[in-house]
């Protein structure tokens, strides 16, 4: 029980599946290490504890490409959320079958909370005012003759 809490990193973002990331993942090429970059959009995150992982997607070239990361590897050095996307799904699967335009996702403002029966933002709602009276007729139309 120790190793595994031992693993465990601290300081992670808080990103849901929707949200648009860049991977900092570490390469090795023989003897060198460098950092590389992977963009996508989280589809999905399974697992809980040390063995939580989570899949990216982006399309490259034309090719979607899914890569799967477990979220406390040493060689993820960081995670960055670029964009909190709005979605109402937990699994993003969907986007697979899409392309293009159709394939963007909206974007989540603060005051959302994207959680079922999560509490709504607060508006300011003006008081409603009292309709203005109706103009007083000049004298003369109110006292119209009669009698012809």
């Amino acid at each position: 029980m120790e190793i595994k809490q031992e693993g465990l990193k601290t300081g992670l973002p808080e990103f849901r599946p929707g949200d648009t990331v860049r991977i900092h993942n570490k390469v090795v090429e023989g003897d060198s290490e460098r950092i590389q970059y992977f963009d996508g959009v989280v589809i999905g995150r399974k697992g809980s504890g040390i063995a939580e992982t989570f899949t990216v997607r982006k399309v490259s070239f034309g090719v979607g490409i899914e890569r799967i990361f477990p979220l406390h590897s040493p060689r993820v050095e960081k995670i960055e959320v670029l964009k909190q996307g709005r979605v109402r799904r937990a699994k993003l699967f969907y986007l697979r079958g899409l392309s293009g335009k159709a394939a963007r996702l909206d974007e989540r403002t603060q005051g959302e909370s994207g959680v079922a029966g999560g509490t709504k933002p607060e508006t300011a709602v003006a008081p409603v005012a009292a309709p203005a009276p109706a103009p007083a007729k000049p004298a003369e139309q109110a006292a119209a003759p009669a009698a012809k």
